[in-house]
Protein backbone atom coordinates (compact mmCIF):
# COMPACT_ATOMS: atom_id res chain seq x y z
CA UNK A 1 0.00 0.00 0.00
CA UNK A 2 1.39 3.34 -0.66
CA UNK A 3 0.97 6.53 1.47
CA UNK A 4 -0.04 9.55 1.03
CA UNK A 5 1.88 13.28 0.99
CA UNK A 6 2.71 14.95 4.72
CA UNK A 7 0.50 17.45 3.44
CA UNK A 8 -2.31 15.66 2.77
CA UNK A 9 -5.45 16.52 5.11
CA UNK A 10 -6.44 13.85 7.23
CA UNK A 11 -9.63 13.33 8.61
CA UNK A 12 -12.87 14.65 6.91
CA UNK A 13 -13.00 18.87 7.02
CA UNK A 14 -15.55 20.82 8.22
CA UNK A 15 -17.41 23.16 6.04
CA UNK A 16 -15.00 25.79 5.14
CA UNK A 17 -12.25 23.39 6.37
CA UNK A 18 -9.15 22.30 4.03
CA UNK A 19 -8.99 19.35 2.35
CA UNK A 20 -7.21 17.46 -0.58
CA UNK A 21 -7.43 17.79 -4.95
CA UNK A 22 -6.26 14.35 -6.61
CA UNK A 23 -6.40 12.96 -10.28
CA UNK A 24 -6.18 9.52 -10.91
CA UNK A 25 -3.32 7.86 -11.94
CA UNK A 26 -2.56 6.84 -15.74
CA UNK A 27 -1.86 3.57 -13.57
CA UNK A 28 -4.75 3.07 -11.36
CA UNK A 29 -6.62 0.40 -10.72
CA UNK A 30 -9.10 -1.04 -12.95
CA UNK A 31 -11.91 -0.86 -10.36
CA UNK A 32 -10.90 3.06 -9.21
CA UNK A 33 -10.33 4.24 -12.84
CA UNK A 34 -14.01 2.62 -13.51
CA UNK A 35 -15.60 4.96 -11.57
CA UNK A 36 -13.62 8.31 -12.36
CA UNK A 37 -14.54 9.57 -15.73
CA UNK A 38 -15.34 12.38 -17.32
CA UNK A 39 -12.87 14.65 -16.06
CA UNK A 40 -14.09 14.08 -12.29
CA UNK A 41 -13.30 16.57 -10.12
CA UNK A 42 -12.04 14.52 -6.78
CA UNK A 43 -11.70 15.72 -3.18
CA UNK A 44 -10.33 13.95 0.09
CA UNK A 45 -8.46 13.06 2.92
CA UNK A 46 -5.90 10.68 4.12
CA UNK A 47 -7.04 7.99 6.71
CA UNK A 48 -4.53 6.33 9.22
CA UNK A 49 -3.93 3.15 7.44
CA UNK A 50 -2.44 4.79 4.41
CA UNK A 51 -5.91 4.98 2.30
CA UNK A 52 -7.35 7.85 1.04
CA UNK A 53 -11.61 8.64 1.01
CA UNK A 54 -12.62 10.51 -2.44
CA UNK A 55 -15.69 12.62 -3.20
CA UNK A 56 -16.08 12.66 -7.02
CA UNK A 57 -18.76 14.26 -9.60
CA UNK A 58 -18.03 12.96 -13.00
CA UNK A 59 -21.10 15.15 -14.10
CA UNK A 60 -22.97 11.89 -15.32
CA UNK A 61 -26.03 12.93 -15.94
CA UNK A 62 -24.46 16.29 -18.21
CA UNK A 63 -25.68 19.11 -16.08
CA UNK A 64 -24.50 21.92 -17.93
CA UNK A 65 -23.46 23.68 -14.58
CA UNK A 66 -20.99 20.96 -14.08
CA UNK A 67 -19.35 21.42 -17.09
CA UNK A 68 -16.15 23.19 -15.76
CA UNK A 69 -13.54 20.97 -13.63
CA UNK A 70 -13.77 23.41 -10.85
CA UNK A 71 -17.61 23.13 -10.60
CA UNK A 72 -17.45 19.43 -10.13
CA UNK A 73 -14.58 19.91 -7.24
CA UNK A 74 -16.64 22.74 -5.77
CA UNK A 75 -19.75 20.30 -5.74
CA UNK A 76 -17.82 17.08 -4.75
CA UNK A 77 -16.31 19.40 -1.44
CA UNK A 78 -19.82 20.22 -1.03
CA UNK A 79 -21.01 16.68 -0.53
CA UNK A 80 -18.50 15.67 1.63
CA UNK A 81 -18.43 18.41 4.35
CA UNK A 82 -22.34 18.31 4.70
CA UNK A 83 -22.24 14.32 4.80
CA UNK A 84 -24.45 14.48 2.04
CA UNK A 85 -26.01 10.64 1.14
CA UNK A 86 -23.60 10.15 -2.28
CA UNK A 87 -22.77 7.09 -4.31
CA UNK A 88 -19.90 9.14 -5.61
CA UNK A 89 -17.64 8.22 -2.78
CA UNK A 90 -14.70 5.84 -2.38
CA UNK A 91 -11.94 5.07 0.02
CA UNK A 92 -8.91 3.36 -1.93
CA UNK A 93 -5.44 2.91 -1.86
CA UNK A 94 -3.01 6.14 -2.43
CA UNK A 95 -1.42 4.75 -5.36
CA UNK A 96 -4.18 5.12 -7.11
CA UNK A 97 -4.39 8.69 -6.66
CA UNK A 98 -1.82 11.89 -7.19
CA UNK A 99 -2.72 15.22 -5.42
CA UNK A 100 -2.10 18.08 -7.03
CA UNK A 101 -3.87 20.61 -4.49
CA UNK A 102 -6.19 21.69 -2.30
CA UNK A 103 -9.58 23.43 -1.55
CA UNK A 104 -10.77 25.04 0.76
CA UNK A 105 -14.22 26.52 1.19
CA UNK A 106 -14.60 28.91 -2.29
CA UNK A 107 -10.92 28.22 -2.86
CA UNK A 108 -9.21 25.92 -4.88
CA UNK A 109 -5.09 25.83 -5.09
CA UNK A 110 -3.68 23.97 -8.42
CA UNK A 111 -0.43 23.06 -7.66
CA UNK A 112 0.37 20.37 -10.29
CA UNK A 113 -1.44 21.96 -13.86
CA UNK A 114 0.40 19.74 -15.76
CA UNK A 115 -0.88 16.75 -14.01
CA UNK A 116 -4.78 18.48 -13.94
CA UNK A 117 -4.30 18.69 -18.07
CA UNK A 118 -3.22 15.46 -18.29
CA UNK A 119 -6.13 13.77 -16.29
CA UNK A 120 -8.34 16.36 -17.87
CA UNK A 121 -6.75 14.78 -21.45
CA UNK A 122 -7.41 11.13 -20.31
CA UNK A 123 -10.85 11.82 -19.54
CA UNK A 124 -11.95 13.14 -23.13
CA UNK A 125 -12.24 16.68 -20.99
CA UNK A 126 -10.24 18.82 -21.82
CA UNK A 127 -12.03 21.73 -22.51
CA UNK A 128 -13.41 21.59 -18.94
CA UNK A 129 -9.78 22.75 -17.44
CA UNK A 130 -9.74 26.01 -15.45
CA UNK A 131 -7.91 29.06 -16.91
CA UNK A 132 -5.01 29.44 -14.16
CA UNK A 133 -4.19 27.24 -10.35
CA UNK A 134 -5.84 29.86 -8.76
CA UNK A 135 -9.88 29.60 -8.55
CA UNK A 136 -12.48 31.37 -6.48
CA UNK A 137 -16.30 29.89 -7.07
Amino acid sequence: MATFGKDTPMDRPHPGGRAAVFVARAEAEEAVAERLKNGSGMVGFGNPDGSVTVYFENNRFKDPALFKWESKVFKSYDRMVKRAPTVNKLTCDAENLEQIGFVQGPEILVRDMDSLADWLRRTDAPDSAPEGPEIRA
